[in-house]
């Protein structure tokens, strides 16, 4: 099956756990009532529609503002200041977030670039590029949404500044 949707749809699981991947996977085929490998492919082939099922119910969102605290503080703290005197005062940043889920991350650096070169520089120099394979954790990112417990690592003057409250 992993040989087939990397085939198929080019995704490679192989740095999945083992075990994770085909505990997800027989749930997705007990939801579909099919029994066998060789018949859910054959499932998938019939049903396109399943793959975007499967990947769902595979791919783990996992996400969250300035996630794992000490990389954020390198990256700001060393990463960021080189990289910006490394560039001529105009010359344009791009930043590339893959695997962006719902968007903390590139929102993330968004918040540590503009601080670092200030509201006007970050708009004419920044470019954040973020992807993801779950179309609706991209929806979500555009979106812009987060609950109030999304955004509690976010240090309080930087959430005062970058967020705008609207209900939760």
């Amino acid at each position: 099956l992993l040989r087939y949707l990397k085939r198929a749809r080019g995704i490679d699981l192989g740095g999945y756990k083992r075990p994770s991947l085909m505990r997800r996977i027989t749930r997705r085929m007990e939801a579909v009532k099919i029994q066998g490998v060789e018949r859910y492919i054959d499932y998938l082939e019939v049903h396109p529609e399943e793959f975007a099922q499967l990947f769902n119910y595979l791919l783990i969102n996992v996400t969250a503002f300035f996630r794992d605290q000490p990389a954020w503080n390198y990256l700001n703290e060393t990463i960021l200041p080189k990289l910006i005197d490394a560039k001529p005062p105009a010359a344009a940043i791009r930043v590339w977030s893959a695997g962006c889920a719902s968007g903390q991350e590139p929102y993330s650096i968004a918040i540590l670039l503009c601080e670092q070169l200030g509201m006007e520089a970050f708009q004419k120099r920044v470019k954040i590029y973020a992807s993801d394979m779950d179309s609706g954790a991209l929806h979500d990112a555009r979106q812009a949404v987060y609950t109030a417990k999304e955004v509690e690592a976010v240090p309080p003057p930087l959430l005062e500044k970058y967020f705008e409250r609207t209900q939760d």
